[in-house]
């Protein structure tokens, strides 16, 4: 599976979508985008030429190309992906946001940040272009990275 074909995750896969996007993936999720209604997902995905990765399998059975996942827990719904074929490797510096999937760009060193982020100048920084949440490679993900690595 090529981290170019973007995706939309029904609204049972929220903690998954933010793996996918620290992976590369351009990961839409129903609850972010109004559309947990099954008709509404389907439109998404149709209109947005996203893949539809969904844990209801009706759903599922209405989309040719859908990757329908069986298990409850994001590291199990992680080696059902890899088994399909995706990758699943953290991409080398974040593309898109993990809170809201918008692209993310490289804060320069010598921008302010927030409080809660770590100083620019010592440590590699993005911001996201839509929400402004500010990405740093520090424990969460290295713990996304162990379970990655698990898979």
């Amino acid at each position: 599976m090529a981290k170019g074909e973007p995706l939309v995750l029904d609204a049972m896969l929220g903690k998954l979508a933010t793996y996918l996007r620290m992976c590369g993936y351009d990961t839409a999720y129903a609850l972010d985008r109004d559309a947990e209604a099954d008709e509404a997902l389907l439109a998404l995905a149709e209109t947005e030429g996203r893949r539809l990765v969904t844990r209801d399998e009706g759903l599922a059975r209405q989309v040719d190309d859908a990757v329908l996942l069986t298990r409850r827990d994001v590291p199990d719904q992680l080696r059902e992906l890899a088994a399909a074929g995706f990758d699943l490797e953290l991409s080398p510096e974040p593309a898109h946001c993990g809170t809201c999937n918008a692209p993310v760009e490289r804060v320069d060193r010598t921008e302010p940040t927030p409080e809660y982020a770590p100083d620019p100048a010592e440590t590699d920084i993005w911001r996201c272009r839509d929400c402004g949440q500010h990405f740093w490679k520090g424990s969460h993900w290295n713990d996304v990275a162990e379970t990655l690595a698990d898979v």
